[in-house]
């Protein structure tokens, strides 16, 4: 038996002990596997009393972390090995690429790359000719491009004025997070933009927005780094875009929308106010 999603069930103090009294009374023979997912970089358990009477009653309690980085590429390359698949030097890497295994942004949504990975390697092995490893053109031909889009990257990417990636990282996003997020995002930094932009019109540093802003200073670089991209009035059109964008999505006004309308009236927002050729 597989149990996901146990916090409800141990939240109270009752609950939770008629949940470890159960354990005890597994019948020899059967077994119980608990799955719970945390944030990233959490070290604990979500429920300590849980974990410490699973261990107690013989169990495991092991922690699962969605590889990062180059550490999908190591992690498919062992999983092959086990599976006795075997790969050409490269291709690990190349499959870690197409699912998105080298976005480095905190806010990409991993849980699913795991997943992908072993359901493309078993579809590679399964088209491979007898015998022969699994080469990186093999890779490139049968996987589909499955990267994962980072809000992070798409505000700075319009932060920076950059028309292709902005453009690029819109596509992968606009799909799965809905509109009035992605407004809010880009307003903030818009208007993060046009207060730097004052700011160091008049004479402040970068450094010193640290204080001024109560700004980390890596965040005070790059929105010093991002506001010299623009003049003033630049600033003041793509806000007032942004408000026109939003009034569209939202149909204020009895302003028709739809899915299509409103990726061709972000794509609009990019190319002719964010970052026009």
């Amino acid at each position: 038996m597989l149990v996901t999603n146990l916090g409800p069930l141990v939240r109270r103090g009752a609950e939770r002990d008629r949940f470890i009294e159960a354990l005890g009374r597994i019948a020899p023979g059967n077994g119980l596997g608990v799955v719970e997912e945390t944030d990233s970089g959490r070290k604990e358990p979500p429920s300590r009393a849980v974990a410490d009477a699973i261990a107690a009653a013989g169990g495991i309690v092991r922690q699962v972390a969605a590889p990062r980085e180059g550490a999908l590429a190591a992690w498919i390359e062992r999983l092959a090995k086990e599976r006795g698949i075997a790969l050409e030097s490269g291709a690990a890497r190349e499959l870690a690429t197409r699912i998105g295994g080298f976005v480095r942004e905190g806010d990409v949504d991993r849980r699913q790359q795991g997943r992908i990975a072993a359901s493309e390697l078993e579809k590679l092995a399964l088209r491979r000719a007898a015998d022969s490893p699994i080469s990186v053109q093999d890779v490139r031909d049968l996987v589909a491009e499955a990267v994962p889009g980072s809000i992070w990257s798409f505000v700075d990417a319009v932060g920076m004025r950059q028309r292709q990636r902005s453009l690029e990282l819109l596509e992968r996003l606009i799909d799965d997070r809905p509109a009035p997020v992605l407004l809010a995002v880009l307003h903030r930094r818009i208007r993060e933009l046009i207060e730097v932009n004052d700011r160091l019109g008049r004479g402040e540093t970068p450094g010193s927005l640290v204080r001024s802003m109560r700004l980390q200073a890596f965040r005070a670089e790059t929105l010093a780094r991002q506001a010299g991209a623009w003049s003033a009035p630049e600033l003041d059109a793509a806000l007032f875009g942004l408000v026109e964008l939003d009034a569209l999505v939202k149909g204020v006004a009895g302003r028709a929308s739809d899915e299509a309308r409103s990726r061709l009236a972000f794509d609009l927002w990019i190319a002719d106010l964010a970052a026009p050729a």
